[in-house]
């Protein structure tokens, strides 16, 4: 059990990794009261300088980052690979960890992470920030509340492109040691997330999947067939060869109902009742573009913010996690057994 501390403290963050993503949690801990960034961690010492004049605090070695009494919390934004094994240390040093998808990339590894922290008396959250969205807490609400009926059919759909540059930034990117795998784990686990959150764990699944397109040794495109409690049925596709990326699509049907989310906007959500919802329905509208289709700077960092803030609300006291670690390995467990289908493993 975590031992809680006083309310309004301010918290001490650093960050592993200072890739794109780790822009996000600078500007997340940044917006989010209680929160401080003190530091950035690399591998490469020949670019801590760089590092820490853009980041604008002192940038040093996951060694070095570990052992700061400054630091409470230890965001990890390193490639997939390495999550687990610096979740444990950083465990193991006393800090919390706040890990980024996907938390590792095997199961084995997620409960070596779940169980460092919780023998260390640490909180573990994971990064699936699309749970913090109003839009997709609504769609859960209406499911649960049953304004759906029974569902029947659910699909997800990703039409995404990564060219061959994205793979060329870094040489463990569209790697299995590295990325842990394709359009699924490195794009698609946000949404198979949300899958996940609405209907429950999947109990049969059948997959397909190839490498069309992309020099890399892990999967550009994926078909699957889900089997979610209940007995709904559910398809999940996806790509990262639709140059130039179009918005995904996410449809729950059931016998009283249907949403459709397409892009960041919902397109559809008809009822054959409404005036019997428990949840009032969100007004079709105009998708808000593509999103991180076709390149992952389309994401927004409001859902950083709302982890961020969440997360310092918990180490206050406030509220348990909503996305710790046996959440998080949820969604890793469909993409392995979707992976595991197909194949690939």
């Amino acid at each position: 059990m975590v031992n809680n501390t006083e309310h309004g403290k301010t918290w001490g963050f650093g960050i592993l990794g200072t890739g794109l993503i780790a822009e996000y949690h600078r500007q997340a801990i940044a917006a989010t009261d209680g929160a401080v960034l003190q530091a950035v961690g690399h591998y490469n010492p020949d670019k801590l300088a760089r590092l820490s004049e853009q980041f604008t605090v002192p940038a040093m070695s996951e060694t070095e980052l570990l052992v700061r009494p400054d630091i409470d919390v230890v965001i990890i934004c390193t490639p997939s690979g390495q999550h687990a094994e610096q979740t444990i240390r950083a465990a193991e040093a006393g800090k919390h960890v706040l890990v980024e998808k996907p938390m590792a990339l095997s199961l084995e590894d997620a409960d070596a992470m779940i169980e460092a922290c919780r023998t260390a008396g640490v909180h573990l959250g994971v990064c699936l920030q699309r749970r913090t969205e109003p839009m997709f807490q609504k769609v859960r609400a209406a499911v649960a509340a049953g304004d759906l009926g029974d569902i029947t059919l659910a699909g997800l759909t990703m039409p995404y492109f990564r060219g061959d540059a994205y793979y060329a930034q870094a040489d463990w990117r569209g790697t299995w040691a590295g990325d842990g795998g394709g359009i699924l784990m490195n794009q698609g686990i946000h949404l198979i997330d949300l899958l996940v959150w609405f209907l429950g764990d999947p109990e049969a699944i059948q997959a397909q999947a190839a490498t069309l397109k992309r020099s890399v040794e892990v999967e550009d495109t994926i078909v699957a067939t889900l089997g979610f409690p209940g007995g709904v049925l559910a398809t999940v596709s996806g790509t990262t060869t639709a140059e130039p990326g179009f918005p995904h699509e996410l449809r729950l049907h059931g016998d009283r109902g249907s949403i459709v989310i397409s892009g960041e906007s919902v397109s559809t959500w008809q009822l054959l009742d409404p005036k019997a919802a428990k949840v009032e329905p969100v007004a079709p509208s105009a998708s808000e573009g593509s999103g991180m289709s076709g390149d992952p700077r389309g994401l927004s960092i409001d859902g950083h913010v709302k982890v961020l803030h969440e997360f310092v609300s918990v180490l206050n006291g406030q509220g348990e996690l909503s996305i710790d670690g046996e959440e998080g390995r949820r969604s890793l467990a469909a993409v392995v057994g979707i992976y595991e289908a197909a194949g690939l493993r």
